[in-house]
């Protein structure tokens, strides 16, 4: 589904003659594509959407650190940039949860499986990404599991 959705949009970005948007996505499908070769060599035929979520979601965390070298270095011109090919990309992510709706669904797997201290947090972040996957940033979910699990 999120392959058909890469062509799609390429073909929309292309026709309105979107630079920004045809080099993002373009970015995707080569980054897919090596996914997918790394997958044949470990003897899958691809990656699955699961991964791809993945996969857009690192593409998003290294323009987040690009964004803040760029401002550091107050090149304003190329985080606005980065900021632009976040927000192509985010497109075709699944919406991510509020923090309200975050700190609830992590509360119920957390009583569902049982933790009581860090040392249940593996067990609980393993069910985060099994039952949220691509709604919740790993890094924003292990702080609320750390904060239900009675961390500093």
């Amino acid at each position: 589904m999120l392959r058909e959705q890469f062509s799609d949009a390429l073909k929309t970005a292309m026709k309105a003659k979107d630079a920004l948007a045809v080099s993002t996505v373009r970015l995707i499908i080569a980054r897919l594509k090596e996914q997918d070769i790394e997958a044949r060599a470990r003897g899958k035929t691809a990656i699955d959407e699961v991964q791809i979520q993945q996969m857009l979601q690192g593409m998003i965390k290294q323009r987040r650190e690009s964004i803040t070298l760029y401002e550091q270095g107050r090149r304003e011109d190329l985080a606005a940039k980065e900021h632009g090919e976040i927000a192509i990309i985010e497109r075709f992510l699944p919406q991510q949860l509020s923090d309200e709706e975050a700190e609830a669904a992590i509360a119920k797997i957390v009583a569902a499986a049982g933790a009581r201290s860090l040392k249940d947090m593996g067990k609980v972040m393993a069910a985060i990404r099994d039952q949220l996957p691509g709604r919740i940033d790993n890094v924003r979910a292990s702080g609320m599991v750390k904060k239900l699990l009675g961390a500093p």
